[in-house]
């Protein structure tokens, strides 16, 4: 027995997926940011990659890869989202002149609004931090920031998820709406 075996409460690794699960995750997620970019191609050219956002990414885990997750929920995903994004423009606003200061207080203030909202979405947080440190392009937004392209890209990502994930035997998505 190692030493993280013999932790309290520790004592086997966490269970094994299946590789038709693996496989299902791969594929929704690469469906998932597929779509987003198919969208960011037809509106924004193939030059501009404006829909497509890193947070994006991590919500794609948590849908395809953890849908039961009480954090890849429709009410996490699309309300962390959109409270993180408008968090990260009203700080990058005000602390303009700092941005040090305002990535960090729109990510901690992101955080506590959404675990008093109920909506805590991990990947939320990035979507507080690239309000702020996303360059000229996403500050030129100002708050259209969490229409475009957050709010249209967690729509994109939400359909997929419902889609893909109700279409396989073994998933069953959302767990819950509200």
């Amino acid at each position: 027995m190692n030493y993280f075996q013999k932790m309290k409460g520790v004592s086997q690794s966490p269970p094994h997926v299946s590789r038709l699960e693996v496989l299902l995750s791969w594929l929704g997620s690469f469906l998932g940011i597929a779509a987003i970019g198919a969208m960011n191609y037809v509106y924004m050219g193939s030059q501009e990659n404006a829909l497509m956002i890193a947070s994006f990414a991590a919500s794609a885990v948590l849908l395809f890869g953890a849908p039961k997750s009480p954090l890849a929920q429709p009410r996490n995903l699309v309300g962390g989202h959109l409270l993180a994004a408008f968090i990260g423009v009203a700080f990058c606003k005000i602390f303009i002149t700092q941005p040090a200061l305002a990535a960090s207080l729109a990510v901690s203030t992101a955080i506590a609004v959404m675990h008093l909202t109920r909506t805590l979405h991990p990947p939320a947080g990035a979507t507080a931090l690239n309000a702020v440190i996303g360059g000229p392009k996403v500050h030129a937004l100002g708050f259209m920031y969490p229409a475009i392209p957050v709010a249209i890209g967690v729509a994109i990502m939400l359909l997929v998820a419902l889609l893909f994930n109700n279409a396989a035997r073994n998933r069953r998505y959302p767990e819950f709406w509200l």
